[in-house]
């Protein structure tokens, strides 16, 4: 096994009752490319039998496992190589960047309102984590020049399928609901159906991208 370089960010793991391991990371990228790590050991067969592993903002929690203390000790040494822009084909959601909060994104990016669909549109995001809703994932992937605020008043009601923008993260709203994030768009995407298999389409580790729709 390769030992992990002295200038690696640190990764702490804590036991989580009896059968479960948290394991704090530095930040998202770390967070994001430990969940890869362990997804790739688990299907190589090389990963203690977990029933759930379930990634962050800044932490990776591994469920069902026999001994969470065993893993531990050895994760701990585990060289994690960073998250590569690979893997399977990216989810491709189409977008109408209408949205409401567009010529106020616009303006904090310092760009004209119809230029923002052309450069959300020509990144690439990737799901971090799922919370807040059903089918709600947090996408990485904009450039910290692009970050925004969340809205100083969250709306009462969001509409199913809004694409929003909070801090480094985009997100698109899976039904109605409350929410603060700043809204540049819209897609007819169903993002969860529990009668599909799986029902979420934005699961951890999800590359998507964003294309322009009339």
């Amino acid at each position: 096994m390769t030992a992990r370089p002295a200038d690696a960010p640190p990764r702490r793991p804590l036991p989580v009752g009896r059968h479960a391991l948290l394991v704090e990371v530095a930040g998202a990228g770390e967070a994001q490319a430990l969940h890869a790590e362990l997804l790739r050991r688990r299907a190589a067969g090389t990963l203690p039998s977990v029933t759930e592993i379930v990634p962050a903002a800044r932490s990776v929690l591994l469920d069902g496992l026999d001994d969470p203390r065993a893993l531990a000790a050895d994760i701990v040494r585990w060289d994690v190589p960073p998250l590569a822009a690979t893997g399977s084909e990216p989810v491709v959601l189409p977008v109408r960047y209408d949205g409401a909060d567009l010529a106020e994104v616009a303006a904090l990016w310092g760009v004209a309102a119809d230029e923002v669909a052309r450069i959300h549109s020509g990144l690439e995001f990737r799901v971090a984590f799922c919370g807040f809703a059903p089918g709600f994932g947090y996408l990485t992937g904009l450039p910290e020049h692009l970050h925004v605020p969340r809205r100083a008043t969250p709306r009462t009601a969001v509409p199913a399928g809004s694409l929003g923008l909070a801090g480094p993260y985009t997100g698109v709203y899976p039904r109605s609901s409350p929410g603060g994030w700043q809204l540049i768009g819209r897609t007819d995407a169903t993002l969860w159906d529990a009668a599909r298999e799986p029902a979420t389409l934005l699961a951890p580790g999800t590359r998507i991208r964003f294309e322009v729709t009339a």
